[in-house]
């Protein structure tokens, strides 16, 4: 297996590299944060350090995110609750802290590589409920047929709530993915774009406000999806 090791710690690099190789696997590392974004065309899972000296390793993430589903295991000293809960929803498929286990690291990698293997169903990208069609791929959406013109944080918003359709959605977890940091955002600016769009789309049933909790996007009853 080919994967990417963006660490910028000269000595843990070179450990995990030679561990690695006597695994059976070709690693490339990279120092920088931006290297990855180049470099993970060619590599089918990264292992991703979150104190990278020129960006955060939650950013490199959320970017990579943005044009690559490949398989990511954070290897960070940043073991607070906030960090593993932002790395684990913005895309990761695991999550260790320093010092691993190697052993448990060389486990760790395999399961997620059987995870992804399994991933034999083409992705859900076109979501629809009732006359209404969201397509993840294009950015766009049809309500009765028409298409309707959305700004980028009400079709980001809507992007989240239609991937989990008929799955309750948190605010946290909106806030995270469309903003970026749960903590950061304006929760006022998420219910000022929550009314827009709900007012562009014209179908008040479709996204359900959970009280105390958050949204949900459709009935499960009413919903349809296809592959890419």
């Amino acid at each position: 297996m080919q994967i990417l090791l963006a660490e910028d710690d000269d000595g843990v690099a070179a450990a995990l590299v030679e561990v690695l190789y006597d695994h059976g696997h070709v690693t490339r590392r990279v120092r920088y944060g931006r290297d990855v974004l180049t470099y993970h065309r060619s590599s089918d899972l990264l292992l991703l350090d979150l104190g990278l000296p020129d960006t955060d390793g939650l950013d490199v993430l959320r970017a990579l995110r943005a044009v690559s589903d490949m398989s990511v295991v954070v290897l960070t000293a940043r073991g607070d609750e906030r960090s593993v809960v932002r790395g684990l929803r913005l895309g990761a498929d695991d999550y260790l802290v320093k010092p691993v286990r190697l052993a448990e690291l060389l486990a760790r990698i395999d399961a997620v590589t059987r995870r992804s293997a399994a991933k034999g169903a083409p992705a859900v990208r076109t979501v629809r409920a009732g006359d209404v069609e969201v397509d993840l791929d294009a950015r766009r959406v049809r309500v009765g047929g028409t298409e309707v013109e959305l700004t980028t944080k009400e079709f980001d918003i809507l992007a989240v709530l239609a991937g989990r359709a008929g799955t309750a959605v948190s605010r946290e977890q909106l806030l995270d993915e469309v903003w970026g940091d749960a903590y950061q955002a304006v929760s006022r600016s998420l219910d000022v774009h929550l009314t827009q769009l709900r007012a562009k789309l014209r179908r008040p049933e479709l996204l359900t406000t959970i009280r105390g909790f958050g949204y949900r996007f459709g009935d499960l009853g009413d919903l349809r999806d296809s592959g890419a």
